[in-house]
């Protein structure tokens, strides 16, 4: 029973990933507004996947990924990272610190629930 976190700071885009994320079979969605409270939510619950943008304000999508694959706790828990449409360099730092998998905006549910699946499922 996967739990997945999305950490989002844009109520509309993280209420989009929940509700697509709550069709992917037993799963569990926990929702956090930026990197400081996806810290939290670690620490608190077993997390079996995190989707993170990467733009936002307190701590960046690209902060968390190089804390969380800093921190011996966390370090294996797939990470996608959700990037605005055509910003290469982000795309490229993201891999290179550590991401799994990115995903551009505007998502698409169809292509997240696939990807996800691929990930958890694989």
């Amino acid at each position: 029973m996967p739990n997945i976190l999305v950490v989002e700071d844009s109520p509309t885009m993280r209420q989009l990933i929940s509700f697509a994320m709550k069709r992917i079979a037993n799963s569990k969605v926990v929702e956090a507004t930026d990197g400081v409270d996806a810290l939290k939510k670690l620490s608190s619950e077993k997390i079996d996947l995190i989707l993170a943008d990467i733009n936002m304000p307190v701590m960046d999508g690209l902060k968390l990924v190089s804390l969380v694959r800093g921190n011996s706790a966390y370090k294996s828990i797939p990470i996608i990272i959700i990037t605005t449409e055509g910003a290469e360099e982000d795309k490229k730092k993201a891999i290179a610190i550590g991401a799994n998998a990115y995903l551009p905006k505007p998502i698409q549910t169809q292509e997240l629930i696939k990807l996800v699946n691929s990930i958890i499922g694989g």
